[in-house]
């Protein structure tokens, strides 16, 4: 039995935390949750919308599943996201980008994997009022980052039978930072003679993504490209409902989706856990149930590629309950 902590978040997290608790029970994953309450409705209580229990909760367990919190935009607390990050060390964001048959996308080949820096560059947060009528913010880019998360690139292409990898950057006008993830991306390029290594700027790769996403295959990025590139390649499978993610440390793993909390939705049955269960498979693969995870995901697929049974953001009228009773009765 494997102790994970879970997140439920806010806005529509604790109804698709709901549905992939109970799919992940009727598959028979034996999994025992810490559930840790973190996000907008706890600030009234505890002060903070990341309570230290949360990050404690995670260092001890090694592996959590989170829904989506709520960030106040412009104002207010940092990002949860950005603190769990920081706190843990989870300097790899991971970020599976392929079709799945029944959701209907432009394009039909798409089978790509973002590897995203998570601990520097814009999101250091080193931001200064110069004065009224300006603000700075600083541009952090380290070797130590930059070489782990081209290895993890490499190493994931390796362990995935991925045959290559793509540095992304604007090396061009940001020399001396995105000049160094550069380098380094070269210098582990070396390592691995089996793995084919290129380079692109990031304003050319979002062109060629809209155009032939095939082309790609493993892009590694600092932070905030990564954040933009990877949200773009969630439109190419159908959107961020359907998008996946992990964030993972050297022995630490938070495994949550890319949408946000959506809190206009909130309470109203509608929402869609898609994102969440495939977070969720990826999460038991990473903890060796991966014959659960193999059952959960086939049940999944089967039940978008039927398309009776879909919630609206993915062309259907059904509630986020029978979805998920529709993926319960696929298990069977």
């Amino acid at each position: 039995m494997q102790t994970v902590t879970l997140i439920p978040g806010d806005g529509i997290g604790p109804e698709i935390t709901n549905s992939v608790v109970s799919i992940l029970k009727e598959a028979g994953a034996e999994i025992e949750w810490d559930i840790q309450s973190a996000g907008a409705d706890v600030i009234e209580q505890e002060g903070t919308p990341l309570p230290e229990r949360v990050i404690d909760s995670i260092k001890k367990n090694k592996v959590a599943l989170k829904a989506p919190v709520t960030t106040p935009i412009g104002k207010g607390f940092r990002s949860v996201n950005v603190q769990l990050r920081k706190a843990l060390d989870l300097y790899t964001n991971l970020r599976p980008c392929k079709n799945i048959d029944g959701i209907k996308t432009r394009f039909d080949n798409v089978d790509l994997v973002i590897v995203r820096e998570n601990t520097e560059d814009l999101y250091a947060g080193i931001e200064r009022q110069i004065d009224e009528n300006s603000a700075e913010s600083i541009k952090i880019i380290t070797k130590k980052a930059s070489t782990r998360i081209a290895e993890f690139a490499f190493d994931y292409a390796v362990k995935n039978n991925r045959k290559s990898v793509t540095a992304v950057t604007k090396a061009n006008i940001c020399k001396l930072t995105d000049g160094l993830f550069l380098n380094c991306a070269r210098e582990v390029a070396e390592k691995y003679s089996n793995i084919e290594y290129k380079e692109i700027l990031v304003d050319n790769l979002c062109m060629q993504l809209v155009q032939n996403p095939e082309k790609f295959d493993v892009l590694v990025l600092p932070n905030l490209y990564g954040d933009i590139v990877s949200d773009l390649c969630a439109g190419l499978i159908g959107g961020l409902g359907v998008a996946q993610g992990a964030n993972i440390g050297k022995d630490i793993a938070v495994f949550e989706p890319v949408h946000g909390s959506a809190p206009d939705i909130k309470g109203q049955n509608k929402a869609n856990p898609t994102a969440l269960l495939l977070s969720a498979i990826e999460m038991l693969k990473y903890i060796n149930q991966t014959e659960i995870a193999q059952r959960i995901e086939k049940a999944l697929f089967c039940v978008l590629k039927e398309g009776k049974i879909l919630t609206t953001d993915l062309g259907g009228n059904s509630t986020t309950a029978e979805f998920t009773n529709e993926i319960i009765k696929n298990l069977k």
